[in-house]
């Protein structure tokens, strides 16, 4: 499995809402069509960063992702929102433990 890690930072905070809302909209269910894909967690870290953790099952598909993710910015206008390139980084799941309880959207 592989993971992919985006950071943005000088996230404009008014829009939190917007961007959760459209994430959920529009990006989760791009990511959940892609072949390959295990999970997706975004993360409100405060101080106008936002960062995403995704799971697919190859290292091809994650970097599939990152794309969908680029063009979902852009074709939700969201270049304002969202005014610096994200910081990327992933690799191999190289250990993982899951617990089985259930998370609830905020």
């Amino acid at each position: 499995m592989y993971a992919t890690i985006g950071r943005w930072e000088g996230v404009d905070h008014a829009r939190t809402d917007e961007l959760t809302r459209k994430v959920g909209e529009s990006l989760l269910p791009r990511l959940s069509e892609t072949e390959g894909f295990r999970g997706y967690y975004l993360i409100e870290a405060g101080d106008g960063i936002m960062s995403s953790v995704s799971f697919f099952k190859t290292q091809e598909q994650a970097d599939e992702s990152t794309r969908i993710a680029s063009n979902w910015v852009r074709d939700e206008k969201l270049e304002t929102a969202l005014p610096n390139p994200p910081k990327i980084t992933g690799g191999e799941v190289i250990f993982k433990k899951m617990v089985e309880k259930e998370l609830v959207s905020a």
